[in-house]
């Protein structure tokens, strides 16, 4: 597949590295020199400095035989702007835009996504995907990372073991020994920033940051199991007014809880329109680190203090500080990945990676034939595939243990006539079947090849 990516800054040099992994024909542009030398220095792509919304560059990139193109630079405008050419001028067949300002997203102006008005396919909000995140980590406040799957019938939980872990030194295949009737499996662990797909004999340790898959209606009894105290979130403290924080908010006023939120905010606008467009939120106009200003909020009885701002030292101070209050916990939002490894040591439970929440949500829109969803996970380094089986799939007919996965791959979870299965090795996969799978990123290809989705991308 051809493929032209506007913009090589972080979003796009990811989408750049997974698409040229998987041997597509990758072209970026971008209007600034350091960024395309960076990208061609580093990937098996092409790089072009120009801007991205004009018709002569994006026809030296490619555009007139093009399969499809990614706005990601960071002007909406330049985006819009780039699928209209590539729609208009070379009849690209699909295109996805980053759009982030909210006014472009308010469902009144729909219509302006049409095909015969600004021929964009899917629209891709950084701020609304940000949001939906933090209020999943919300829902499932004992784990740092996680994801909804099968029509919110599976979910995806990052899990940091500690000594209060019951299953310590235990081979994991005894977990289905020691609880029959839970719906849990273990696709992935990270141990001293390695993260590899487990085997039956391996064993969990103090430190480990396991990923696990299971059935929306065990979450509760499977954080127990790993040592996690589950409690109702009903007092949260955001730190940030912005279009992430405002979502946040707003959610949680029109959810079935009762929460109380308050929201901090050191821009006096932003705040004046926070207050107007929330009907039961606390909104305090003040500089998010300042203790008084806290305890005014109310941190020390907070069960969350949730930091969205635009910058990665305040989410990570503001959280340190809040859980020094009294905070139950601390979720961060960090954009440099790199950040994420110093959560440990300030006792900061959770994060998310805005770049990760985008890529995953691109690359759920670009993969092949029967992938109905996808979350990237870490720094890219594995994804939760979430395909039905074909009838020609070398998967259909055969039993876990038959087919040849690479050592990378797990599967974690099969919904079949919307019931969940818990897998095991002799289970059989039947056509019509949708199954997650755990993939490390150099296996991404081959399992793509097993599911036989390469034939059509779109």
């Amino acid at each position: 597949m051809k493929v032209i990516i506007c913009g090589a800054g972080q979003v796009g040099w990811q989408i750049a590295r997974q698409l040229a992994g998987e041997r597509n024909d990758v072209t970026v542009v971008d209007s600034n020199p350091q960024l395309i030398a960076r990208i061609s220095d580093t990937l098996e792509v092409r790089g072009l400095v120009g801007y991205a919304s004009y018709p002569d560059v994006l026809d030296r990139a490619g555009a007139r035989d093009a399969d499809m193109l990614i706005a990601a630079t960071h002007s909406d405008e330049v985006n819009m702007v780039a699928c209209q050419v590539a729609h208009s001028v070379f009849n690209v067949p699909r295109r996805i835009a980053r759009i982030r300002a909210q006014s472009y997203l308010d469902p009144a102006y729909a219509d302006l996504y049409r095909r015969d008005q600004l021929p964009i396919d899917v629209v891709i909000s950084p701020e609304l995907e940000v949001a939906e995140a933090a209020l999943q980590r919300i829902a499932a406040p004992s784990s740092f990372d996680t994801e909804s799957f099968f029509g919110g019938k599976a979910q995806l939980l990052g899990i940091a073991i500690s000594e209060d872990c019951a299953v310590l030194n235990t081979p994991l295949r005894q977990l289905s020994d020691l609880f029959p009737t839970l719906g849990t499996i273990i696709v992935g662990v990270r141990r001293k920033d390695r993260l590899f797909a487990p085997e039956a004999e391996d064993q969990l340790f103090p430190g480990d940051q396991v990923y696990a898959f299971t059935d929306t209606k065990d979450v509760d009894r499977t954080l127990e199991v790993f040592g996690k105290v589950v409690a109702p979130q009903e007092r949260i403290v955001i730190l940030g007014g912005g279009a992430v924080g405002l979502t946040v908010a707003r959610k949680l006023e029109a959810g079935a809880h009762r929460v109380r939120v308050r929201i901090i905010e050191r821009d006096r606008q932003k705040a004046e329109t926070a207050a107007d467009m929330l009907q039961r939120t606390i909104v305090l106009n003040g500089d998010g680190l300042d203790a008084e200003l806290m305890r005014e909020a109310g941190v020390d009885k907070a069960d969350a203090i949730v930091a969205v701002t635009d910058d990665d030292k305040t989410n990570l101070l503001a959280c340190v500080r809040g859980k020094a209050e009294g905070a139950k916990l601390a979720i961060a939002l960090i954009n440099d990945p790199t950040m994420a490894q110093l959560m440990p040591a300030l006792n900061i439970d959770a994060y998310i990676n805005p770049r990760a929440t985008t890529v995953s949500s691109i690359l759920r829109h670009i993969r092949h034939g029967r992938v109905r969803a996808l979350y990237s996970i870490g720094d890219s380094e594995a994804e939760i595939i979430e395909a039905q089986v074909l009838s020609t799939s070398p998967l259909a007919g055969n039993t876990i243990r038959e087919i040849e996965f690479p050592e990378g791959v797990l599967v974690g979870g099969i919904l079949r006539g919307g019931r969940y299965i818990k897998p095991d090795s002799k289970t059989r996969l039947e056509e019509g079947d949708v199954i997650a799978i755990f993939a490390l990123t150099p296996d991404i290809p081959q399992v793509e090849r097993l599911l036989q989705v390469s034939i059509d991308f779109f």
